[in-house]
């Protein structure tokens, strides 16, 4: 029971503010001219700022583990793969192959992730070290599967193999949070410290990236239209709780991983789906409609399937 209360903490208030978005819809608080405004907002500057922030006051050369690096870093390029993969081969209408690729993959490793390892441990330990070698892996591969495969602009002309590459090239290079999370990194290995005021202002401007982006989903979520995305949806959500926890963690297990990393690797591979990714499909040309049920089943499931895998990994004394 303490497990399922310690799950349910961390994942339900997530949850909740997606249902307040959708109650302040309907109550006509909320409309789709704010939504718009504020899902650009939170692509094109809150989130950049929230991953700069991260990045950049992360101790890479305290923790740093090569061993744990590169593990974090190929399972993250791995999982992306499999899930584009799958939803190439099997996917049968192509628009929301971009939308299943990156939500099927792509989890909430810092603001599900810190929760839970405070609630576990009382302090990160190699959190920040997952979250600086995964969270680049998931923006870059996001915005790559997002760039290839969501559906073309309409009336956009159509390019050549040299020019599509070029233009899929500067649309990775000029993302907002690639730019956040390059100069995130160069900050953090140059050891460079910002004056406290700026600091403190980057990271207000990133705190409002998940309140105001579940907001939005809450009050963009369409039911009927979900239902038509319920298989995909679910399928999306298995992958990303159960199949690539139950895939990954037996192989961390046999590396000798166990306590903060096991579970750093855990939330990695095993949290809900992050609210980043209806950001970037929104603003991607993405399956908005797929993405957001996406989050929000995978929050909702989350709750049980995080409290299976502590529960299992404590039993075999990993944990």
């Amino acid at each position: 029971m303490d497990n399922l209360i310690f799950a349910m903490n961390a994942t339900m208030p997530v949850f909740l503010v997606i249902v307040l978005g959708w109650f302040c819809r309907e109550k006509g608080l909320l409309n789709k001219s704010f939504t718009g405004v504020a899902d650009k907002f939170v692509f094109r500057v809150a989130s950049p700022c929230l991953l700069f922030h991260d990045i950049s006051t992360s101790d890479f050369y305290g923790t740093f583990d090569p061993g744990f690096v590169l593990f974090c870093i190929i399972g993250s390029i791995l999982m992306f793969l499999i899930s584009w993969g799958v939803a190439i081969l099997f996917l049968k209408d192509k628009t929301i192959v971009s939308a299943f690729g990156q939500g099927a993959a792509r989890g909430s490793a810092a603001i599900l992730g810190i929760a839970f390892m405070m609630n576990l441990y009382g302090y990160v330990g190699q959190l920040p070290m997952m979250i600086a070698s995964s969270v680049p892996i998931f923006n870059v591969m996001s915005v790559i599967i997002l760039t290839f495969s969501a559906p073309p602009e309409e009336n956009a002309p159509k390019l050549d193999g040299r020019a599509l590459v070029k233009d899929s090239l500067y649309k990775i290079v000029t993302n907002p949070l690639i730019i956040g999370i390059m100069l995130g990194l160069i900050t953090a290995i140059l050891r460079f410290e910002l004056p406290v005021m700026i600091n403190k202002t980057i990271a207000n401007i990133g705190g409002l990236t998940s309140p105001l982006a579940l907001l939005c989903i809450g009050a963009d979520f369409d039911g009927r239209k979900a239902i038509n995305r319920i298989k995909p949806t679910l399928w999306a959500t298995a992958f990303k709780l159960v199949i690539f926890p139950a895939l990954f963690l037996p192989v961390a297990i046999a590396m000798g991983y166990t306590h903060d990393k096991l579970i750093a690797i855990l939330i990695m591979t095993g949290t809900a789906t992050t609210v980043s990714c209806y950001v970037m499909a929104k603003n991607m040309r993405g399956d908005a409609v797929l993405t957001s049920s996406i989050v929000v089943v995978s929050t909702l499931f989350s709750a049980v399937t995080m409290t299976f895998w502590i529960w299992l990994l404590r039993m075999m004394g990993l944990i």
